[in-house]
């Protein structure tokens, strides 16, 4: 009889889960709040190490057909567009790392993970949220706002920042006491994508582009084999009045807070017709990610800002392992799941831990805050970037040449 495996949550990381568990011969089903699936149109930056679990799960071919290969990771001065680091990546990159960077909307690897899941039998649910749960040494047992109950033999909780099951597990036994709710981090980030062909040709380099500037920045890049350019703009502010964490964005509020920005951003957002509004929150680092036969993955238990683009990537690489350290465990032996969930987070809350401080750390970088210091920093890191490219690359290899299917 198959061990069955209960996913609260469908979005990337729950259903790279769903996929892998059930490529190890588990039954799966999981449970989505939403009364349908999608993602909202913008673009998500596949960095090797992600996509080594994607290949991994068989997807590669898909993946390639609907992504773009970027050719230099760029920092740029928000009104010279002069360069502040240039590092290749395209052929380069794939030689180093043996996989690609790309760029994939985040709709279309959605899309291929919940075709991949169904396709091997998962099942998936909607408006079916997960409202609580009891568990003891043999089973968990969940109910759902409609009254329905189930049980299996482990619940992950990839229901993101603002998850369910961590709110539970916060109010038994002495599990994150400390943790508070989500905090708001002073930034909001405006997100949307633009047809190529409504802007001049070759106006968007084909890059993974970071406009640096005082208190805010933008990110661009190009999705769907250049048929789409995606943006980020984040900017500083003091507080996020609503309750949803993303809402319809003001288009002429984003071009007024980047007027007076270097030509190819301001003829970029001259483009664009609707943008969507995010509150970017954060969280300090859990303590521990499982209790008994409940587990974190993701943004339940690693909320990262966008600011080293891994977000997605550190999903993949949790669904992946924690999948890998269970496939081999007899789920009817309390203990051996013990042990198996303690591998899981002694291998990944170190590493998510460290990629969350990077990318706090690139907020300040891209802000251009710290006066002076800040200054000789981005100063620095074009000097080395000229100097010693092979310097530059060595500092990511922790983070691109990473490999968690190994």
């Amino acid at each position: 009889m198959k061990q069955k495996i209960v996913i609260a949550g469908a979005g990337i990381g729950g259903l790279c889960a769903a996929l892998s568990f059930a490529q190890r011969g588990f039954s799966v089903q999981v449970f989505e709040q939403s009364s349908q699936l999608g993602e909202v149109g913008a673009g998500l930056q596949m960095s090797p190490n992600a996509m080594k679990v994607l290949e991994a799960l068989g997807l590669s071919e898909q993946v390639n057909k609907v992504a773009f290969v970027p050719q230099n990771a760029v920092l740029r001065h928000y009104q010279k567009g002069s360069y502040f680091l240039k590092a290749e990546l395209g052929k380069v990159a794939e030689q180093r790392y043996q996989s690609p960077y790309l760029h994939l909307h985040r709709a279309d690897l959605h899309a291929l993970l919940l075709d991949a899941a169904t396709d091997i039998g998962v099942d998936i649910r909607l408006n079916s949220r997960l409202i609580s749960f009891t568990q003891d040494d043999h089973q968990v047992r969940i109910t759902l706002e409609d009254g329905t109950t189930d049980s299996a033999s482990l619940l992950i909780g990839a229901d993101g920042i603002r998850s369910n099951v961590l709110a539970q597990l916060q109010t038994v036994d002495d599990f994150n006491h400390d943790v508070n709710a989500p905090v708001f981090t002073g930034q909001v980030a405006w997100r949307g994508v633009v047809p190529t062909d409504k802007l001049p040709p070759h106006l968007i380099k084909p890059d993974a582009t970071v406009w640096v500037g005082p208190g805010r920045h933008l990110v661009t890049y190009y999705l769907r084999g250049g048929k789409l350019i995606n943006f980020v703009a984040v900017e500083e502010r003091k507080e996020w009045a609503s309750e949803s964490w993303n809402t319809q964005g003001d288009a002429e509020h984003l071009k007024r807070a980047f007027s007076g920005w270097h030509p190819e951003v301001t003829q970029l957002l001259e483009s664009v017709e609707e943008t969507f509004l995010w509150g970017l929150f954060g969280r300090e680092p859990l303590a521990k990610w499982h209790l008994k036969r409940v587990v974190l993955l993701g943004d339940a238990c690693h909320p990262m800002l966008p600011f080293m683009a891994q977000g997605a990537a550190m999903a993949l690489e949790d669904a992946y392992v924690l999948a890998k350290e269970l496939s081999s465990t007899n789920m009817q032996d309390q203990q051996r799941v013990q042990h198996a969930l303690k591998r899981y987070t002694l291998v990944r809350l170190p590493r998510a831990s460290k990629v969350q401080a990077m990318s706090r750390d690139n907020a300040d970088l891209y802000h251009m805050k710290g006066g002076a210091l800040g200054r000789i920093r981005l100063n620095m890191i074009n000097m080395a970037s000229k100097a010693l490219p092979s310097l530059v690359s060595s500092k990511l290899d922790p983070l691109y040449g990473y490999d968690v299917t190994k």
